[in-house]
């Protein structure tokens, strides 16, 4: 029984490696076609900056591409097994197919473990520092970076003119703040990007400014001037989208709105009727504004079940299907987990209408796959 749990075991890992390896590159193709492409054509990309962006990308993909991996993975063994008549020795020998998956099974829970880790930590911080990396590139890409010998009028209240750049070191330069009547003159200077922060420093050295107030100008000198700037095709701030949060800032957001919506507001005298309209008026605003925070926590959470279900339904399609061919494998496979992302995305959609109940939709696949799966499984157990 141990030689042929870790035959079937083997089977399956050596499986799952080729199958998560080819989802993860197709993946990764279609990401850097979209928006890597460009910035490599214009050689604004160097080989290291690529190899980071795909570094970057690979935790974020493996979200999708290791429950796909191992669905696929659980339909070509099993159908394999199947055609080979395997299993027909193998139940010839007395051994159940509950008996033989058990491996499989606590395989794919583990798998959930990896899920979960990726899911709820990992990948949403990759994401965040793959899109800090373009935002930099596209920084690079757009020459906003204070390019020399004209003036430049790209940041709203601000002209500036740089007489020489070295890169991001800079020469006679000159800013001129429209907002305050101030002009700034330095020998020299640096230019920075903080792309977390979606921003660019400036930093001049030995700065002179001469500003006008109430009509007198008044001169000042600054060993170092800093200015913090905004790209007008950009703005930002230091909170990430709610799909790119982690399972611990997303609690803490919905922690935070929860108790930004919980206080006292001032309300005028009204009769007891009027008083419990207005409550659960406020309750129903409340839901809105925190739905599409909880939507995004039982995503995590629902995604990291996905191996469990796509195991429970692969090992007796696979059977059923009695096929050896790949491809025939894989197309189930696409099939099975575009019915399991529609009512993710039905769900994502529906994350401002709380009526709905779209938190609970995204867990409706594993409910599904799972008692789907359970029944095949036990019924080919039987032999049926």
């Amino acid at each position: 029984m141990k030689t042929l749990h870790s035959y079937l075991t083997r089977q399956i890992i050596a499986s799952l490696f080729m199958t998560v390896t080819v989802f993860t590159i197709v993946l990764l193709l279609g990401n850097v076609l979209k928006e890597i492409s460009a910035f490599v054509i214009s050689r604004q990309a160097s080989i290291g900056v690529v190899a980071q962006a795909l570094g970057l990308l690979i935790p974020f993909v493996w979200a999708f591409a290791l429950p796909m991996g191992m669905l696929t993975a659980t339909l070509l063994i099993f159908g394999r097994f199947s055609a080979d008549q395997e299993l027909t020795a193998v139940r010839a020998s007395g051994i159940s197919l509950l008996s033989l998956t058990s491996p499989v099974l606590l395989l794919s829970l583990a798998l959930c473990g990896v899920s979960a880790l990726v899911n709820l930590e990992i990948a949403p911080r990759c994401r965040v520092a793959y899109k800090s990396l373009f935002y930099k590139l596209r920084l690079e890409l757009a020459n906003v970076q204070l390019p020399e010998g004209r003036f430049i009028k790209a940041f709203p209240g601000y002209i500036f003119y740089v007489g020489k750049n070295d890169r991001t070191n800079l020469q006679e330069v000159m800013v001129f703040d429209l907002k305050n009547e101030t002009t700034v003159k330095a020998p020299r200077g640096k230019i920075s990007l903080d792309a977390p922060n979606k921003r660019i420093i400036l930093e001049l050295y030995q700065a002179r400014s001469l500003s006008l107030r109430q009509g007198r100008a008044m001169p000042a000198f600054s060993e170092v001037w800093t200015l913090e700037l905004n790209p007008k095709f950009e703005r930002g701030s230091q909170t990430p989208q709610i799909s790119e949060m982690t399972f611990s800032q997303l609690l803490a957001e919905l922690h935070d709105l929860e108790q930004r919506m919980a206080r006292p507001v001032p309300l005028p005298k009204l009769s007891s009727p009027e008083l419990k309209a207005r409550k659960l008026e406020w309750q129903k605003q409340r839901q809105d504004l925190t739905s599409p925070v909880r939507v995004q926590i039982h995503q995590q959470v629902a995604f990291s079940f996905a191996c469990f279900g796509f195991t429970l339904v692969g090992i007796p399609l696979g059977i059923r299907v009695h096929r050896r061919e790949t491809n025939v494998g894989i197309a189930l496979a696409l099939v099975l987990v575009v019915i399991y992302y529609s009512f993710v995305l039905l769900g994502k959609a529906l994350d401002t209408r709380p009526e709905f109940v779209p938190h609970l939709i995204v867990w409706l696949p594993n409910f599904i796959f799972q008692a789907i799966g359970a029944v095949l499984l036990w019924r080919a157990n039987r032999g049926g």
